[in-house]
């Protein structure tokens, strides 16, 4: 049995502490922002093919998707899709681009290219960095490999545009932040910028439910 490598509750208590004693406009949403749990994924093999997969369609699409690959793999591994034909994973709902990618980190994965059970062992950037060098794999998915399935605390995804929308809320801006100033903002809240992500993303989701009133 895999251990959960997501921040314990006490981990992410201290963390928006420190946040929110470092910049004033997170300290105004840690104050109105109910807990959270760390958005935590498989990691390995299957959890980073599962992220290629709810790429850029619904989440109830995705999730029909992903099961539809479950069914059809069985166990979910880099020589269980290599084992298929191209025509074979189209037939579990994976669009070509998305077929081409999951065949290339299945590739990446056998040959060493990118061995996602050695992540672990390498700091935030190398990871990151032997995550990009495999085709499909952005900027994106590479970040929220690292938070989701392995819980790494400082990874911060900014192109993520809800992330964004939470940011230009905290700093009571007109304008969203683009990507590379989302990323010059958060710099402010190292080394826990995956808490920070996570602390807006709740407080996004919270507003945007009616769980708390407009920030």
């Amino acid at each position: 049995m895999s251990v959960d490598p997501s921040p314990t509750p006490d981990q992410i208590k201290v963390a928006r502490a420190h946040l929110a004693a470092v910049d004033p406009a997170l300290a105004a949403i840690d104050a109105v922002t109910p807990s959270f749990a760390w958005r935590s994924a498989e990691p390995g093999f299957a959890g980073l093919l599962k992220l290629i997969v709810y790429q850029q369609v619904s989440l109830a699409s995705a999730a029909s998707i992903w099961r539809r690959v479950e069914a059809g793999l069985g166990e979910i591994t880099a020589p269980a899709i290599l084992a298929l034909e191209d025509l074979d994973l189209q037939g579990l709902g994976l669009s070509r681009p998305k077929v081409r990618y999951a065949r290339a980190i299945a590739e990446a994965q056998v040959t060493g290219l990118c061995d996602l059970n050695a992540l672990r062992n390498l700091p935030d950037d190398e990871a990151a960095a032997a995550l990009m060098a495999v085709k499909g794999i952005g900027r994106w998915t590479a970040e929220t490999y690292l938070m989701f399935c392995e819980g790494r605390l400082d990874m911060f995804p900014g192109g993520d545009v809800a992330l964004q929308e939470a940011m230009r809320w905290a700093d009571r801006a007109e304008v969203r932040p683009n990507e590379k100033q989302a990323y010059a903002r958060a710099e402010a809240w190292k080394p826990y910028r995956g808490v920070a992500a996570h602390l807006l993303w709740r407080c996004y989701g919270a507003v945007k439910t009616g769980e708390i009133p407009p920030i």
